[in-house]
């Protein structure tokens, strides 16, 4: 702000002086329908129209035939990081934490609600899915009815933000999403997400591949057929479509566009999309997949100095490599450090956004020990912010191993084993880790969580299909299994220690290097997983559990107890895969 002379009253910037100032401008350009009224008049021959604020003929029309009131609402299309921050902070009570990242808020829903979800049940694809308590059935019409009372509550705002963007790294099987929403904080969240088209991609962007409609702060009509609650998200692949209802949690948004990633990618694209992180060899260029659950590690161990993070969480294992799915990444806050993960906390910075963290309201510092909103707070940034990050998110090079993690607090699991074929299918399906006590209110002892294919709330067709892609692969391009346990040894939890983290980083590099591949091994009864009999840095008693229990026969009993509960849960699917794998579970 600059003073003028004479004691007057000090010169004040206009679009600050006049708060609608922006708002004004804001406006003439999301409409403006010619070059000469979006630039200054100058001699530029290059002059042309702003791709991220322009909605203009096919576009234009799109939206009205949609059941917009283009004579109403203003749209902002891709509008640029800063105009969604002043926005946010104007009509959101957003504000600008003290790295420079965007803090907002969610509201009443602070995290995914799977009871709510839908998949529209329609011939073109009612054949594929895996119907029951993951994808419900909706009909038709009353996906019409939430649309268009989705449309009608986008229709009452002064701005409506859509955001143009692709979901997959690879050209070949990437697919175009249009997110159109009332609130400029979903809007960033989803241009971090999203994979951000150059201005040429968005001129030349035209009809998107999927929509999503969120009028996440408008309820759904819970009288309404199907419905449950005032919340839906619902899925309809014949229209390509998504709405959002009663929920302003963003992730909705972002698992939204995975399970259509997850039914396109092996129905119409005959690739197979998968829940893991990824990374590659600087030096020897190997790619390794990472599978796990949340608090098992795959955040943490796909990390890694001497190797590129090609992504954090979804991924496609195509033809042709392996390419991310997003442009960015989903970390959770709760007692976030510069110390424990230095990448993380360094990306909370401008184009950033906070979901439902505490801060201080002097300072403006963020509180990531503070679960008072919820103990799923959120940032998303785009994934370049990472250093070391692999840009463009892909590689033409085949996997070489595959990692399954896991966090056994039964403390009776090896820390690693060498799966065969046959058992990776089977872990694979099964997706087991440990919730441990703390996690969630009434949790006294370590609860069995079986999530299959790693991504049990995002499944769209039969585990089997996603299971047998795999094995595929894997057979074909010879890659190498291992499970890795990052639980409890010498005793479940309470009387024996976490594997320090160190012995698991040694063992991931003693797989990558090969060295694992080469050593000695041993059967361990019950689960019949072969284990190294000897690493060099890592104990015997560490490498084989049994060693490491004083109680021998506790340590029986609770192998035995782990084994029954994976034969219970894997019975969901023994009907639907070949013998071999069945018995490559535990066996008494």
């Amino acid at each position: 702000m600059a003073y003028s002379m004479g004691g007057k009253s000090p010169y004040v910037t206009p679009h600050i002086y006049h708060k609608h100032y922006a708002q004004a401008f804001d406006a003439e350009s999301s409409n403006r329908t010619s070059p000469s009224r979006l630039y200054p008049k100058h001699d530029d021959p290059s002059d042309r129209r702003d791709p991220r604020l322009a909605v203009i003929g096919r576009d234009l029309e799109y939206f009205s035939q949609a059941g917009f009131d283009m004579d109403r609402i203003q749209l902002k299309r891709n509008a640029p990081v800063a105009l969604l921050y002043e926005d946010a902070i104007r009509n959101e009570g957003a504000i600008i934490s003290s790295s420079g990242a965007l803090i907002n808020f969610s509201g009443k829903k602070t995290g995914r609600s799977p009871k709510d979800k839908r998949i529209v049940y329609e011939e073109t694809s009612k054949d594929d899915i895996w119907w029951g308590s993951v994808n419900i059935k909706m009909d038709e019409h009353t996906f019409e009815i939430n649309r268009e009372r989705a449309i009608d509550y986008l229709n009452t705002r002064d701005n409506v933000y859509v955001f143009d963007g692709y979901a997959g790294w690879d050209p070949k099987y990437r697919i175009k999403v249009r997110v159109i929403c009332a609130r400029a904080y979903h809007a960033l969240f989803m241009n971090n997400m999203l994979i951000r088209p150059t201005e040429e991609e968005l001129l030349d962007f035209g009809e998107p591949d999927f929509i999503i409609y969120n009028a996440g702060q408008f309820p759904a009509n819970r009288f309404t057929k199907g419905m449950s609650s005032t919340t839906s998200v619902e899925i309809n692949f014949k229209r390509m479509e998504m709405v959002i209802l009663g929920t302003e949690y963003a992730g909705e948004m972002k698992k939204g566009v995975f399970s259509v990633m997850h039914y396109l990618q092996p129905v119409k694209f005959g690739q197979l999309s998968l829940h893991s992180s990824a990374n590659v060899g600087i030096e020897e260029g190997d790619v390794t997949l990472f599978f796990g659950l949340s608090g098992t590690g795959k955040t943490t161990l796909s990390t890694d100095p001497r190797r590129k993070l090609i992504g954090d969480d979804e991924h496609v294992w195509s033809d042709d490599g392996v390419f991310n799915i997003e442009g960015g990444c989903y970390a959770k806050c709760i007692n976030l450090s510069a110390e424990k993960e230095p990448e993380i906390f360094n990306a909370i910075r401008f184009g950033s956004i906070l979901e439902n963290v505490v801060y201080n309201p002097m300072s403006r510092v963020p509180d990531y020990d503070d679960i008072s909103i919820t103990e799923n707070t959120r940032c998303a940034y785009p994934i370049e912010y990472i250093p070391g990050a692999q840009i463009p998110c892909l590689v033409d090079r085949q996997p070489s191993n595959i990692i399954m993690l896991t966090c056994d607090a039964f403390g009776v699991l090896p820390p690693v084993s060498k799966l065969t074929p046959e058992q990776a299918s089977y872990h694979f399906l099964a997706g087991y880790t440990s919730k441990t006590p703390g996690t969630e209110d009434g949790v006294l002892e370590p609860i069995p969580t079986f999530s299959t294919c790693y991504s049990a709330p995002f499944i769209v067709l039969h585990p089997g299909r996603y299971a047998e892609m795999l094995a595929e692969r894997m057979a074909k391009h010879q890659v190498n299994c291992w499970l890795i346990n990052t639980g409890w040894t010498g005793g479940k939890y309470g009387t024996g220690k976490r594997c320090p983290l160190k012995v698991t980083r040694r063992i991931v590099d003693a797989v990558h290097s090969g060295e694992l591949a080469k050593a000695e091994y041993e059967t361990f009864d019950v689960f019949g997983l072969q284990i190294p009999t000897g690493l060099e840095g890592v104990p015997r008693e560490l490498l084989n559990p049994k060693l490491a229990w004083q109680d021998k026969e506790a340590f029986e009993r609770e192998v035995r107890k782990l084994g029954g509960m994976f034969k219970k849960a894997f019975a969901l699917y023994e009907q639907d895969v070949e013998e071999k794998v069945r018995l490559a579970g535990p066996q008494f």
